[in-house]
């Protein structure tokens, strides 16, 4: 059994760290209800936007506008993953990057180059040990993203897909379904899927000045609104994977305690009893 002393320096030790973890699972709950208000307010427009592109789609605007094109073969992706730029929140970034990496195997195994973006540290930190080349790296946006960073991030390669030299671009994030849940998700951005109007109502637009002049503005906004999504989406998942890791480690620490506590109160009891066997022994021997 260990000393007592050695004992309290185990316990101030533990005390210490849930003190730290404590910390850290307040400021990431502060922080998680920020980035899940961005969320809130992102989703509608992301859905009445993919609502109206749904109701002006037609074949003929298909084959006028590059972004809705289909391409025949498809012989090059752009894959863009988004990680966190920091750690201690479980097994996020390694499940991002585990669905990096089935995608990546799944493109390669029919034959398709991929060119990898990559958006954080902890994606770039593991493809650049893996020794990975990649197309371009972003570690600068951080939890709080904005419409500018998703307009950075996707119009070059928009530009790309436009040109014929990328095929289609798929986008890795985590969905945030709620502060528990967090599943890494594969979005195909380009080219443009509009949803099926089968189930809803569609509108009876009046159109000003053109179908193909409205289309021309809201495809690269819809594509543009689709990555601000995924960011905030991920800068929202990462909060609540910190919160949850945090609450975890404060538990455990807890439960250490309480285990700690019980050994020191067992080794000062077993210290006490041996120095009044001792005093006792001390007093019968002058006795003698």
């Amino acid at each position: 059994m260990a000393k007592p002393r050695e004992l309290r320096r185990r316990i101030r030790s533990v005390q210490n760290t849930r003190k730290i973890t404590r910390t850290m699972e307040l400021v990431a709950t502060s922080k998680l209800k920020r980035a899940q208000d961005r969320v809130i307010a992102a989703r509608p427009y992301a859905g009445a936007l993919a609502e109206v592109i749904g109701d002006l789609y037609t074949p003929d605007l298909a084959e006028r506008f590059p972004l809705l094109r289909q391409p025949g073969a498809v012989r090059r992706v752009a894959l863009i993953l988004i990680t966190s730029n920091r750690g201690l929140c479980g097994a996020f970034n390694a499940n991002l990057i585990r669905e990096a990496r089935r995608r990546l195997e799944q493109l390669e195994q029919q034959g398709v180059q991929v060119d990898l973006h990559l958006v954080g540290k902890k994606g770039a930190t593991y493809f650049k040990f893996m020794r990975r080349p990649v197309a371009s790296q972003r570690t600068d946006i951080g939890d709080r993203p904005t419409a500018a960073h998703a307009a950075e991030l996707v119009t070059p390669l928009v530009s790309q897909f436009e040109a014929g030299t990328v095929d289609a671009v798929d986008l890795v994030f985590a969905r945030f379904v709620s502060a528990v849940a967090t599943p890494p998700a594969v979005a195909h951005v380009l080219p443009i899927a509009p949803p099926p109007a089968v189930g809803r109502q569609t509108a009876d637009y009046i159109l000003r000045p053109s179908a193909d002049a409205i289309v021309e503005r809201l495809l690269p906004l819809y594509v543009r609104n689709q990555v601000y999504r995924a960011l905030v989406e991920t800068a929202a998942a990462e909060h609540g994977a910190r919160r949850t890791a945090m609450k975890n480690a404060t538990d455990s620490a807890g439960d250490m305690l309480d285990v700690l506590h019980r050994t020191f109160n067992r080794a000062r009891q077993a210290q006490i009893t041996q120095e009044l066997a001792e005093i006792v022994g001390g007093a019968e021997a002058l006795k003698g």
